[in-house]
């Protein structure tokens, strides 16, 4: 009924296998792919199963093009459902067991995240507004007094993240989806490397489908922010926004104005 995919690159195989454990426990799951980007070939699993299948890519393919070689097999094997999940998520089964039901009880659902924290019980402010080149290069660049209240915005702050919210940019930390939607949607789209696939994919989704942050089920999530402590990183983020607006436009998308105007009005 449903299989998980990891992207992983030098990854801590430890904590690969330890979340693996956790996922393979729910009697539900089909299949785990551990997608290896790295530049040598993994030779001794940390765990081995049945229903783990290693696949190493010679090169780096970047993060939504691995996970495609994932989602394509769990289209060929007609499995319902589809989680893109990093190693550094720490979640338990009776939380995935709760998110898995209202996906299977909620058709309409095509993308599914729940309430992400940091280990210190912070919560991550995940769900988001589609962006403006503002909203992207401006938190990164312009003072924070300048681009506060946006961001809040952007963030959708107001909400409370206490309630079923359907967002048009859901994180790609944690993607419960509806393998259907998926297909519609044509999968990640493999001109970005890496960072706006997420928000690419959710979007495509919300067309057909609503996509939904889920508050009832928490996991936590190591988050590195890599872009903000890798030069190599923050190009990479660069570049692959740049094709983004390049792909949806820089300050004319009718579809952003459209999506963001209708969340805004329902949650903030």
């Amino acid at each position: 009924m449903l299989n998980v995919s990891f992207v992983l690159y030098q990854p801590n195989w430890k904590q690969v296998a330890d979340l693996t454990e956790v996922i393979l426990q729910l009697d539900k799951v089909n299949h785990v792919y551990w997608i290896d980007n790295s530049p040598l070939e993994q030779y001794q699993l940390p765990l081995q199963s049945s229903k783990i299948t290693y696949h190493h890519n010679a090169d780096n393919l970047g993060y939504g093009t691995a996970h495609n070689i994932a989602i394509r097999e769990s289209i060929y094997d007609d499995v319902p459902y589809h989680l893109v999940v990093n190693s550094d998520i720490v979640l338990t089964a009776e939380a995935l067991e709760t998110m898995l039901t209202f996906m299977i009880q909620h058709s309409e659902v095509g993308s599914l995240m729940p309430k992400v924290v940091y280990p210190n019980g912070q919560l991550q402010y995940l769900c988001k507004l589609l962006p403006t080149p503002i909203d992207v290069f401006g938190r990164r660049f312009l003072p924070k007094r300048l681009i506060n209240r946006r961001n809040q915005t952007y963030e959708m702050r107001a909400s409370g993240y206490d309630k079923l919210m359907n967002v048009p940019y859901l994180s790609g930390c944690f993607m419960l989806l509806r393998t259907k939607a998926v297909q519609q949607a044509k999968l990640f789209d493999e001109r970005f490397f890496m960072y706006p696939e997420d928000m690419d994919l959710t979007r495509r989704i919300h067309r057909n489908y609503l996509t939904i942050y889920f508050p009832h089920a928490t996991i936590i999530h190591n988050h590195e922010k890599a872009s903000y402590k890798s030069l190599k990183m923050l190009w990479i983020h660069a570049v692959n926004m740049c094709k983004y607006f390049n792909k949806w436009g820089w300050f004319c998308d009718k579809e952003r104005d459209l999506f963001n105007e209708t969340a805004i009005k329902e949650y903030l």
